[in-house]
């Protein structure tokens, strides 16, 4: 079965807690949560999820560090729309950063569409120059791949139950 729902771990490893979404992404990997679910840590190639997109998944679920005023580590879930991203055309994508904003944005204008999209965002606590996740944010990984999972089932069971007339 071809994959429905595409997990896109974002961020960079060198900048700390930007790191999170990757190192999800990787926790993911090793127990995924179905066949027909595709998990990819992107890092910051914002070129290669906008085409990956064009497959035609049928949600999307995108785990990245998420600025924030609550404490480093709080978890946060976001509902994302069309109406959420504004315009943007192939010209704002830079194929060597990854601003999931401009990525969704300019999915149109490469013939795609925006799936039913949901961010998994963790609050950073440090953003510097390193590698590795600050504690708060390195406990909220196994939180956040449980979150995932949720997701994944109720995008699926939402999915079946409309095929299904219901």
């Amino acid at each position: 079965m071809p994959p429905r729902i595409l997990v896109a771990g974002i961020g960079n490893i060198f900048l700390g807690d930007d790191g999170f979404g990757c190192e999800v992404a990787g926790r993911l990997a090793v127990d995924p949560p179905r066949t027909d679910v595709r998990i990819v840590d992107y890092g910051i190639r914002g070129m290669h999820l906008a085409y990956d997109l064009l497959d035609g998944y049928e949600a999307l679920i995108l785990v990245d560090a998420l600025p924030g005023p609550d404490s480093p580590g709080t978890l946060r879930v976001l509902e994302v729309g069309a109406d959420d991203l504004g315009v943007s055309g192939p010209g704002g994508l830079d194929a060597h950063a990854m601003d999931p904003a401009t990525v969704l944005a300019g999915l149109r204008a490469l013939g795609g569409e925006l799936p039913p999209t949901f961010v998994v965002g963790c609050i950073p606590a440090d953003l510097g120059e390193r590698i590795g996740l600050s504690g708060p944010v390195a406990a909220a990984v196994e939180p956040a791949a449980a979150t995932v999972r949720g997701l994944v089932d109720d995008e699926l069971s939402l999915r079946a139950a409309s095929a299904a007339g219901g």
